[in-house]
């Protein structure tokens, strides 16, 4: 039962903190990625080894494959395979059991029910019943990682979630396009209008004092208003470098959508 095929969509923190609770709960997990993936909270996500060729996140490790016999191999070696197919081809090559989009990009870039025997729509964009078998609300608070199985989660807010009173001060911003010119390293201490980074020459300053949990990796091509940094105001360095409670409730939403899935559908 636990040696389904499980195809994640994305490989960001959320995709990951997915991918982690899956893998340790006996699945096999491939993960997809785009070729320059922009993710933030980098030591937490699994699509770094796009990058770096691999990434070990909380004892679980993600290596960058590029063909199928290579997938099947770093199964066999107990960790996580993740690759470049922004368009998931593989899915025509390798035969899955189940399909879970957790790019979060708040629309269904072609996701459908006959992807998979049970495919699963993390946050907005996703019609549970119609594209996909069941959806995984995202929204912060009483009902996140509930199941949906008819309809939409919760329209994207625009607005982060609240962390000591703090939502749209701690998401830094590029206030340009172009190339971005890291100063700090995830983990790093910060002050309030202490300069993080720059981008084409312009300064990148955080709005308040914390620990630099996320930024975008060095040298991305942004465009203006793109998302490139987290500081949270904890100040928890830890926090850094380990699964968030948001990325966990989700996966375990995940985790329970497909053992209920596959029951209902009598799925072996």
């Amino acid at each position: 039962m636990f040696d389904d095929i499980v195809v994640i969509r994305g490989g960001g923190d959320i995709a990951t903190g997915i991918a982690h609770r899956l893998h340790r709960s006996g699945f096999r997990i491939l993960m997809l990625e785009i070729e320059n993936p922009t993710m933030i909270r980098r030591k937490v996500s699994f699509g770094e080894a796009i990058f770096e060729g691999q990434i070990v996140v909380e004892d679980v490790k993600a290596v960058r494959t590029y063909s199928l016999e290579d997938i099947y191999e770093i199964w066999n070696q107990g960790h996580i395979p993740i690759m470049v197919d922004k368009e998931c081809s593989i899915i025509n090559k390798l035969s899955i059991d189940i399909l879970v989009d957790g790019t979060l990009i708040k629309k269904n870039m072609g996701n459908n029910k006959e992807m998979a025997a049970i495919t699963v729509g993390v946050g907005p964009g996703f019609n549970a019943g119609e594209d996909v078998d069941v959806v995984i609300e995202t929204d912060r608070g009483h009902d996140l990682g509930k199941l949906i199985f008819r309809g939409y989660a919760k329209p994207d807010t625009g607005v982060p979630g609240k962390i000591l009173g703090y939502d749209v001060e701690r998401v830094i911003r590029a206030p340009c396009e172009g190339i971005i010119e890291n100063l700090l390293e995830i983990g790093d201490m910060v002050k309030k209008d202490e300069i993080i980074a720059y981008v084409n020459g312009i300064s990148v300053i955080s709005k308040i004092d914390g620990v630099l949990r996320g930024i975008i990796k060095n040298k991305s091509r942004v465009k203006k208003d793109f998302k490139i940094a987290d500081v949270d105001p904890r100040g928890i360095k830890e926090y850094c470098f380990t699964i968030s409670d948001k990325a966990r409730a989700i996966g375990g939403g995940v985790l329970e959508a497909i053992l209920y899935m596959k029951r209902i559908k009598e799925v072996r």
